[in-house]
């Protein structure tokens, strides 16, 4: 049966000792930012140029005295 909830003792562990946080800077993380502190990987990814051409051509600027009517 899988441990449920976090094991403080490792994690306090890598936070203070490993990444050298203060006690008040390590209680004040989400586990999401102690996690990306700790390099795991997660989340979105980031957006790549073939994502950017796709906003900007959804989004295009226009150009100055131009309305949206």
């Amino acid at each position: 049966m899988p441990a449920k909830g976090f094991d403080w003792p490792v994690l306090m562990r890598a936070g203070m000792q490993g990444l050298g946080l203060a006690p008040g800077a390590f209680w004040a993380l989400t586990p999401a930012e102690l996690r990306l502190m700790l390099g795991h990987e997660g989340g979105a990814a980031p957006l790549s140029r073939a994502g950017l051409d796709a906003l900007v051509a959804a989004y295009p600027d226009r150009a100055k005295g131009e309305s949206d009517e």
